[in-house]
């Protein structure tokens, strides 16, 4: 039994989400069959890694299970929404990574002066949804106000 269920909004695509079109083309899908599989699927935190609030979360559906990409970014911009073969997670802040990144959530991951740094523990339940680009905006501007 999960922790709890944690929802996490995600704008997919476009600016927020370079590689969803690899992805689509990896799973012979559209992009908005890559979506309806990522948000369609309950998630779970296997562990917490690579970086403080970096959730290893799993199984993605094996259609859109991607494998990293072959030359890691330099940079993935934080509170992006990635994919590497079965693990989906979020970056909690800038940082070097390889994985297919499809969106970006308002969320932040981690931050160290909140009551509790971690949005997510391991045994977590995780669910995205989509939202639209402005409501990303909005949401992403919201989150910056209040911490």
């Amino acid at each position: 039994k999960p922790l709890r269920v944690v929802r996490i909004p995600v704008c997919y695509g476009g600016a927020c989400g370079p590689d969803l079109g690899a992805v689509a083309a990896f799973a012979e899908l559209d992009e908005s069959g890559v979506i309806a599989l990522h948000v369609g699927t309950v998630y779970r935190v296997f562990m917490l890694g690579f970086m403080p609030g970096f959730a290893y979360l799993a199984s993605v559906d094996p259609r859109i299970a991607m494998p990293r990409r072959r030359s890691p970014r330099i940079s993935v911009p934080a509170r992006s929404v990635a994919i590497a073969g079965v693990q989906t997670g979020v970056y909690p802040a800038e940082s070097p990574g390889g994985w297919q990144i499809i969106g970006r959530t308002p969320l932040r991951p981690f931050e160290s002066d909140r009551r509790d740094p971690f949005l997510l523990k391991p045994g977590d339940a995780v669910q995205f949804y989509q939202i639209e680009a402005a409501a990303y905006e909005a949401a992403r501007h919201a989150v910056s106000e209040a911490g």
